[in-house]
Parts: structure tokens; C-alpha cells; sequence
């Protein structure tokens, strides 16, 4: 009863908002469906699990699982076609708003990296678009990554204003200089050894001579980057970690004025780092699957993200409806989202109640933040501002 009940609902959401000609076949649809149904019930990526709790005409396990693998390694499911629409009415609602995308990497196995941009959103970051490549290092090139941007720029209106955050692996010209076209305004952290250049010096010098002492910060700024001279950019520089042997600086570029609220737009970014961590030990155990092709993973992460924004739409509805506490026993909000949703679902499911049938992610400030307990929680460092430097 409770999967026809989960697969009900996610058929109605695929069916309403994807156009056919971005499935073509319905039963891709119906197949894609199952392979979510089996996540929500059974919070795993296992195919085999998943047969378990498929329906159809099919009499053995062994003929379900078939059809979720053909489905897996079926090329002419393209993620990207069913997952837009989606995203695009989850966000109908956001009109003329500035918001924050969040590219990073993830390796599975040394063998595969996923790159993801994602956007953040109350505490946590919703996949936007994402590549799979095979490839052994985190690290990759503006080539491998410019798919999941140009994606993410036909994703979003052009009348909202966009800021991209990235760690250093991804401090490059190439990449610059495409924030620039695209019109996005980005803080991206950078390497001690990248080269700065005032305006009309052809001497430059790196940006670790530039570095103040531990626990101070000092903004740079109208400087340009390596010998190409890109820019004008901005630096905030800080060592934000006093007490530490080798405390590691934060080097942040972006394209607007810094200041010690930079370093705070930039930690944004870290919101991903969270739902990487839903995709592995917190939630979805995709460590666990056993696909093991790129093309496939990528189509695994289609499901993953469904799932996420199902449950993140869910979760955004219990608490504005003031019914978390029915499901979270934390006073103040403890849990994500998605953790909120997830449970919300499986409640409704335990008492045989109707199920949540929309995705829709308010445009509004948080209502209920996520806290930390007070064992948890550190305030942040306090800075000393220096002048900058010649």
C-alpha cells in the first residue's frame, strides 16, 4: 500500500510538469517513478532493494530488477530534460531574487567525480545540474565543469541575479572570464600562489606576500589576476583560524567590493558540502550502489535529486504549516529539510494518511533555522581589519 501510495503522488508531480517530449516513452516516466519510490521507502541506492517494492506486471524480482537496470543505462533518458522542468516549478514562485550557486566535486570509488552546481537554500544546496566523468582527482578542468555552468545559465531566468561560490579548485581565467559573459557575480577561493597585479604595474607579486597576520583581515582592492592581467577583482584575505599551528588563509576573489561580509557570502558554499554528505552516510548511501559507468551515475543522480527535491519541498511545507514538531522532537528546528520531509512522509504513510503532492520551495527568509546545540555551536573568529598593502 505504501509504495503505490508514494508512486501515485511522484507519477502525478513527473506527469505534470515534464513535457513528453523530454521522456518520450511513458513508461520511462513510470520506470524513473519506481526508482524514486524505492529511495523514499527504502533510503538506499540498491536496485535490487528497489525491485522489492516495484510494482507491474512482472511476476519475479528478477524481471523488476531488469527493468530498473535497463532503465539505469538507458541513453536516451537524459537527466538534465526531465530534471529542468522540475527545478523550474519548484522555483515558479521567485521572481527578480538573488541566489547563491554552490559548484563543487565529489569522488566515488577514485574512479568517478561528480560535479555538481547546486542551489543554496535554507542551510542545505538543491542540485541544479551535474556531470559525471571518470576521472581519478577532484580536481578538473574549466572544459570538464562548463556543461553543469552553461546548464545551470539556461536553468535560471535572466532577470535574477546570480553569485557563484567555489572552492580554489576552480580559481581559473577561463572560468572568470564566463562569469563575466553570463553576467553572474561569484566569490571563489584561490591558491597562495596566484599571481595579482596592480593597474598599470608590470611587476606582480603572489597573493601570499599580500597575506596579513593570524586573526586579522585585509580587503585588496581593483587588482588583476595572473599574467593575462583579468580584472578587475577584488581580494578578501583573512587567517581566520588564530591558535592553530599552520592555520590555513582564506583567499576569496570576487567581483564586487569585499569585506568582512565576504567571508560569509563566500562560507555559503559550504552548504554543499551537506548534501554531498545526503548523498553518501547521511541519507541515500550511493557508496553502496553498484553502478559503475558514468552515463549511469549520472542517471542515478537524476533520481537522488527528485528525491531531494521532494523531500525538501515536503519538509519546507510541514514547517510552514507549524507541524514539525509532530516529527522532529528537537525544540528549536534540528533537523533539515529534507530529514523533516523524509520523516513527514513516512508518518503519513505509518497513520495511512494522504501524502504531500507538490514541489514548491518558498522564495521567503527561513522561518526556523536550523541551531546547532550548544555544545556544537563556536562563534565564529573575531577579525582585525588592516589597511591594505602597495
Amino acid at each position: 500500500m505504501g509504495s503505490a501510495a508514494v508512486y501515485c503522488v511522484i507519477v502525478s508531480l513527473l506527469v505534470a510538469s515534464i513535457p513528453h517530449e523530454a521522456y518520450g516513452n511513458l513508461g520511462r516516466l513510470y520506470t524513473l517513478a519506481w526508482c524514486v519510490v524505492g529511495v523514499v521507502l527504502e533510503k538506499c541506492v540498491s536496485l535490487t532493494v528497489w525491485a522489492t517494492v516495484t510494482r507491474g506486471r512482472a511476476r519475479y524480482a528478477a524481471s523488476r530488477y531488469r527493468r530498473l537496470h535497463r532503465w539505469i543505462h538507458n541513453d536516451k533518458v537524459e537527466p538534465q530534460k526531465l530534471y529542468g522542468p522540475l527545478v523550474r516549478a519548484a522555483l515558479a514562485q521567485w521572481h527578480h531574487i538573488q541566489v547563491d550557486i554552490a559548484l563543487d566535486t565529489s569522488v566515488l570509488w577514485d574512479k568517478f567525480v561528480l560535479i555538481r552546481a547546486s542551489l543554496i537554500y535554507r542551510g542545505r544546496a538543491i542540485p541544479l545540474a551535474w556531470i559525471v566523468i571518470e576521472h581519478a582527482s577532484a580536481r578538473v578542468s574549466f572544459a570538464d565543469y562548463a556543461p553543469v555552468l552553461y546548464c545551470v545559465a539556461r536553468l535560471l531566468p535572466s532577470d535574477w541575479s546570480v553569485r557563484l561560490l567555489a572552492d580554489r579548485g576552480f580559481c581559473d581565467v577561463e572560468l572568470i572570464l564566463a562569469l563575466k559573459k553570463l553576467g553572474w557575480h561569484y566569490r571563489i577561493r584561490a591558491k597562495r600562489s596566484l599571481l595579482v597585479y596592480r593597474k598599470g604595474s608590470r611587476k606582480g607579486c603572489k597573493i601570499e606576500r599580500l597575506l596579513p597576520a593570524v586573526g586579522q583581515a585585509r580587503f585588496v582592492h581593483a587588482v588583476y589576476l595572473t599574467r593575462h592581467q583579468i580584472g578587475p577583482v577584488h581580494l578578501a584575505l583573512a587567517w581566520p583560524a588564530p591558535g592553530q599551528k599552520e592555520p590555513d588563509p582564506w583567499i576569496i576573489v570576487s567581483d564586487e567590493l569585499t569585506n568582512l561580509s565576504t567571508f560569509d557570502e563566500y562560507g555559503l558554499r559550504f552548504d554543499i558540502e551537506e548534501n554531498f554528505l545526503d548523498d553518501k552516510s547521511g541519507a541515500f548511501q550511493v557508496q553502496e550502489s553498484e553502478i559503475r559507468s558514468a552515463s549511469g551515475l549520472s542517471r542515478l543522480f537524476l533520481v537522488l535529486a527528485i528525491t531531494t527535491l521532494y523531500l525538501v519541498s515536503t519538509g519546507v511545507e510541514v514547517t510552514q504549516a507549524n507541524l514539525r514538531r509532530s516529527v522532529d522532537t528537537h525544540w528549536d528546528r534540528g533537523l533539515s529539510y529534507l530529514q523533516i520531509g523524509w520523516r513527514w512522509i513516512r508518518r503519513r504513510l505509518a497513520l495511512g494518511s494522504p501524502l504531500p503532492c507538490r514541489l514548491e520551495l518558498s522564495p521567503d527568509p527561513d522561518p526556523e533555522p536550523s541551531r546547532a546545540s550548544r555544545r556544537q555551536h563556536r562563534p565564529p573568529p573575531t577579525l582585525t581589519v588592516v589597511a591594505d598593502v602597495c
